[in-house]
């Protein structure tokens, strides 16, 4: 038996793992312990560094919650959700591009009736959502499904707010015969990402603008496509190039057109003034 020093331990650790492991199992593994091992020679980590990131990581568990999934939004800030997006998820015949979950994601939320309202209360510019799903080939796509929730137009989530949760600015919209879909909700508003925890902590650590462009998140989906985590962005804000959690693709920005009190396309009248916003989605085949 000989001692392990800083060029033998990495092979050491390596060994240990039995014949029995997966293929895939060991690739992962043996590939987190070599860059973690050479991050560590590289930097030449002390070991207050080493306990102040054990912290970190501890703290970052304890920040998640039902509704806040912390690790999440460290792995947003990073860039590491949109490169495992990248990576998973190509563009491929002009198919919709995908973007970031986010951290404030629910799974349960009701079905509201095409051109239906998911935001009635709800602070913010109303806005009535249009498009319609296709797949790549230009063929409407008939109940397909928009799982749909934004922030209000001050920049909270329901889940964000004091209290019992009230669930608002969410919901599911199922497209008609032709493909086509609408609903009302607000104008998504810019806002920071929560910086009360150790997220937080990083993006001060690395002098980061916390800002996210206003956005509608949906997830769309239908029988034999894949379904598509992605965002609809406004063109107006001012932080589409310095999006604090890269989800921003140049074909998910949209043109929210202003329009003065009176009625809608769909024939609401509005005693405020009101947007639209037309987007058209694609689905690549499952």
């Amino acid at each position: 038996m000989s001692d392990l020093d800083v060029t033998t331990l990495t092979d050491a650790v390596l060994a240990r793992m039995s014949a029995q492991v997966t293929p895939r199992t060991r690739q992962l593994i043996g590939a987190l312990v070599r860059h973690l091992h050479d991050f560590a020679r590289e930097v030449e980590l002390t070991e207050a560094e080493w306990f102040t990131a054990i912290d970190f990581l501890t703290r970052t568990g304890q920040n998640c919650t039902e509704n806040r999934q912390e690790f999440i939004l460290l792995s947003d800030i990073l860039g590491l959700s949109s490169l495992v997006i990248a990576l998973n998820h190509p563009v491929a015949a002009g198919s919709l591009a995908s973007s970031v979950l986010g951290p404030f994601y629910l799974p349960d939320v009701p079905e509201v009736p095409l051109g239906g309202e998911l935001a009635s209360g709800v602070p913010g510019t109303p806005t009535r959502y249009t498009g319609q799903i296709t797949d790549t080939a230009g063929q409407p796509l008939a109940g397909a499904v928009l799982d749909i929730w934004s922030s209000d137009g001050e920049g909270w989530y329901d889940v964000q707010k004091p209290g019992p949760l009230q669930t608002s600015a969410r919901g599911r919209v199922r497209t008609g015969a032709d493909g086509r879909y609408a609903f009302w909700s607000i104008k998504p508003a810019d806002y920071p990402v929560p910086t009360d925890g150790p997220a937080g902590e990083l993006l001060r650590a690395m002098d980061r603008d916390a800002m996210r462009p206003g956005h509608l998140h949906f997830i769309a989906s239908a029988p034999g496509c894949a379904s598509v985590t992605t965002q609809i962005f406004a063109s107006d804000s001012p932080y589409l190039r310095s999006d604090a959690v890269f989800g921003v693709s140049e074909s998910l920005v949209a043109v929210f057109e202003h329009h003065l009190p009176g009625v809608a396309p769909d024939g609401r009248r509005l005693e405020q003034a009101f947007c639209t916003v037309n987007f058209d989605i694609r689905l690549r085949p499952d």
